[in-house]
């Protein structure tokens, strides 16, 4: 069994929105030190230089990390998430990915492409963002953590099948899927949610 996290870092998606893990945050249980991040570039958080790629992104978050931490993510934190375990293995406990493609390649998932929309609203994103095709398929089983696995049946972003096949590359994930549940459903769905992140932090 893995160590208890005293450190609980919330990871968002491409939004940046800091507060989306707020209500999950507030109802957890598990004695942690709690640190929302947010993506320069991203949402209300100002760009910087020295981030070009997912990567980069990883690195801010294994800054971070100073002690046993569970990473808590949503959409394309997941992959950030990801990275940063694959890097950090011996200080990062637990994993709890929602609505992520993890690093996974989607294509044939019948995943919506939302990528020109988001550009359309977001005309400030980074370019990298836009292009980054991150695919760490073949890197999931090196990962030997606890991972939840949080999934909406009613999601077209992120359909069941990718947290379907998440759970068949990662070697201790557990999938949890909320029926009617969307893309937001780590917000929308915050008492359940936190419920089982407590559960998945004790080992349970």
């Amino acid at each position: 069994m893995p160590p208890s996290p005293t450190k609980l870092l919330f990871l968002p998606g491409a939004s940046g929105n800091t507060q989306f893990w707020h209500p999950v945050a507030e109802r957890l249980t598990h004695p942690a030190q709690q640190r929302h991040i947010g993506w320069p570039g991203f949402g209300d958080t100002p760009p910087a230089r020295d981030i070009t790629g997912m990567q980069s992104l990883a690195t801010r978050v294994l800054a971070e990390i100073d002690r046993p931490t569970a990473l808590v993510a949503q959409s394309m934190g997941g992959i950030v998430a990801v990275l940063a375990a694959l890097e950090r293995p011996e200080l990062i406990t637990h994993l709890t990915l929602t609505v992520t493609s993890g690093g996974v390649d989607m294509s044939d998932l019948d995943a919506q492409d939302w990528r020109p929309e988001f550009a359309a609203a977001n005309p400030t994103l980074p370019r990298w963002f836009l292009d980054d095709r991150t695919d760490l398929t073949l890197r999931l089983a090196e990962l030997r953590l606890p991972v939840l696995l949080l999934w909406g049946d009613a999601d077209p972003i992120s359909p069941v099948r990718v947290g379907q096949r998440l759970a068949q590359r990662l070697p201790h994930a557990q999938l949890h899927v909320f029926p009617g549940a969307d893309h937001s459903l780590g917000f929308t769905h915050a008492d359940e949610v936190a419920r089982l992140i407590d559960r998945h932090l004790a080992g349970g």
